[in-house]
């Protein structure tokens, strides 16, 4: 059934900072700061956690919560497959793909054409995936009816850096913003991940073309969450463990919450909201907030 304006999100909506359950909060904050030129912007501690939340600017990024006593990350539960961290121009994105690869923790996964974005993948030393990526204009971006072709061809990252690496933008570090651009996950099957993240949330589904995955947005936009089942298919619930903590989504308007929730008590999903933040759990139990706009560091802290 093709979806109503009530039932997608406003074409306004974007991604806030994730949240990653980590072993080492001052080894995985020295790391994003080294390789993504991050620096921490709040902090919060309490007799169970610390938590951290560093970004780019007055941008949050990342939040990291200290839970040392969880088991490592387990690449074939559902959960994180990577953060993609987008960048407004190929200078900015060079310099960051530059601090990225000199850094010896980082483990470079590999770069892509994707006709809509050229983006470059490392995995961070807790083993949570990392998109370094830019965009094409959207005039550049083809559409094969109703869906935006996202290919993946080969990118040298040796000759990008040779053509977009500019050590003014290098040195500018943390001034130089970036954002969530999209975020991928790890599901357990695809049409459970359809119902709740298109039907439910509101998502629109924008490209179904590649084996095992789906990718969908609001507004138009290529993609605002991926989900694929590569490592994952069959997964069920989540088990407590370190990576992925809660997906941030950012609606522009209360009436965007107030039609949210609409959605999910017409599909009898439980929820919690307290004005400024609906938050509940996708069927593997993934932590996702949908939060207005201007959410303070502190008041992630807080969520």
């Amino acid at each position: 059934m093709a979806q109503t304006p009530d039932d997608i999100l406003d074409s306004g909506t974007s991604m806030g900072a994730v949240t990653l359950r980590v072993g080492d909060l001052e080894a995985m904050s020295d790391y994003y700061a080294r390789a993504f030129a991050m620096e921490p912007l709040h902090e919060r501690a309490d007799r169970r956690e610390a938590h951290r939340v560093l970004g780019r600017g007055a941008t949050p990024l990342v939040r990291l919560i200290h839970t040392p006593d969880l088991p490592s990350v387990d690449p074939r539960q559902a959960g994180l497959f990577h953060t993609a961290f987008l960048f407004g121009t190929p200078a900015e994105l060079a310099a960051t793909v530059y601090r990225a690869a000199q850094e010896p923790r980082s483990r470079f996964v590999g770069s892509s054409d994707h006709s809509v974005s050229e983006a470059f993948y490392f995995t961070d030393p807790e083993g949570n995936g990392v998109e370094l990526y830019t965009d094409r204009d959207r005039s550049e971006w083809i559409h094969d009816g109703d869906e935006i072709r996202i290919s993946t061809d080969f990118l040298d990252p040796n000759l990008y850096l040779q053509r977009h690496l500019d050590e003014t933008v290098v040195a500018a570090g943390p001034d130089r913003a970036g954002t969530v651009g999209h975020v991928h996950l790890q599901v357990g099957d695809l049409a459970t991940a359809r119902s709740f993240y298109m039907d439910a949330l509101g998502f629109e589904t924008t490209q179904t073309g590649y084996s095992g995955a789906l990718f969908a947005s609001a507004g138009g936009y290529h993609h605002h969450v991926a989900m694929n089942v590569w490592n994952s298919r069959g997964a069920g619930p989540r088990a407590a463990a370190l990576g992925l903590g809660d997906v941030s989504i950012t609606v522009p308007e209360a009436s965007d919450l107030a039609a949210l929730t609409e959605r999910l008590r017409a599909r009898s999903l439980p929820f919690a909201s307290d004005g400024r933040t609906v938050s509940l759990e996708d069927p593997w139990g993934t932590h996702v907030s949908v939060s207005l706009p201007d959410l303070s560091s502190e008041e992630l802290l807080a969520r």
